[in-house]
């Protein structure tokens, strides 16, 4: 079910009656205004100091104490039962690679949190390397802060592989030995429509060229990937909250989903754009590529998709079209 309210009012500042906040500032500021225990679901995708026009690269350490106080803070506002999800790439420093998913593993435990996947999203396009393999998928850490947390199993279940698979000894002999609600999803997840959980990598296309809600922001992740978690990880009218709001994404993925939403962002474009995207959400003119859409795969028939002539002759060319 999508949540719809063309009334929806979006306020600057925290209002325990609002369904949407977005504050125009400085997140640690935002964050210390909030009540503790108030959110079932942080989910982000934090600044990855790669110099990107809106960050200021500093040194990995640097970079990693900034974020310690932004940890505590979300730490003390996350309810008991709740989570959290920080999507991160890495760190690339002189050629070198830093995965920030194990930089920032220990800088949650000491907070208190408790790791319960190690998630795979991978997407098929992006930058082309060309000194080492080109990156293709990023890690969701999703911690938790107690042993008792919110997790929905049945929004997310995707549809059995071998549905007709049967029990072979035992009291349920003969019985089907799945579940007719569907599988239980894992954390590696690739194929949206039959594996994505099943199979652990999350194979959802991240936002570029023309993915139908690229913005102008250059790291924007998809409604989709957001989408998942606020279904299996929270309930109706909880708050969810990214203190790294961007273009919005992750406000617009919990408001559609029935969720109350707040964000942080500093960047007053942004702060535009996801406003306005959340309008548009409202009066159904938002483009948003479906949950469980499939993702394209060519045909052998797209220009694009064929070799080029020129190459065939060349002592270089080792295309095998059969593999």
């Amino acid at each position: 079910m999508v949540f719809n309210d063309p009334n929806l009012q979006i306020f600057d500042r925290f209002n325990a009656s609002a369904r949407a906040v977005l504050f125009p500032g400085d997140t640690l500021e935002y964050l210390k205004s909030l009540p503790s225990d108030l959110v079932r679901l942080v989910i982000t995708s934090p600044p990855y100091n790669l110099g990107k026009e809106y960050e200021t690269r500093v040194g990995l350490r640097s970079y990693l104490d900034t974020q310690r106080p932004i940890v505590e803070e979300l730490c003390r506002i996350l309810a008991d039962d709740g989570s959290l999800c920080w999507q991160v790439g890495n760190y690339v420093e002189d050629g070198e690679v830093f995965p920030l998913d194990i930089y920032y593993y220990d800088m949650f435990k000491d907070a208190g949190l408790r790791l319960r996947n190690r998630i795979i999203w991978h997407f098929g396009h992006g930058l082309h390397a060309s000194r080492r393999f080109s990156g293709r998928y990023e890690t969701v850490l999703w911690f938790t802060k107690s042993d008792k947390y919110v997790f929905n199993l049945d929004p997310v279940r995707i549809d059995a592989k071998y549905p007709g698979k049967r029990h072979y000894k035992g009291p349920n002999k003969g019985k089907p030995s799945g579940n007719p609600r569907g599988k239980n999803p894992s954390d590696y997840w690739e194929d949206l429509v039959t594996t994505e959980f099943a199979e652990g990598v999350l194979d959802i296309p991240n936002v570029k060229a023309n993915h139908p809600e690229k913005t102008p922001h250059p790291c924007q992740f998809p409604v989709e990937l957001v989408e998942r978690f606020v279904l299996a990880l929270t309930k109706a009218d909880d708050w969810v909250l990214d203190p790294y709001a961007g273009v919005g994404t992750t406000l617009v993925a919990a408001i559609r989903r029935g969720r109350k939403a707040m964000g942080a962002e500093k960047e007053s474009d942004y702060v535009e754009i996801t406003t306005d995207r959340i309008r548009r959400l409202m009066e159904g003119t938002l483009p948003i590529r479906p949950l469980g859409k499939p993702v394209h795969q060519p045909n052998g028939n797209e220009k694009t998709s064929r070799v080029p002539d020129e190459w065939l002759s060349l002592p270089e060319f080792k295309w095998d079209a059969g593999k």
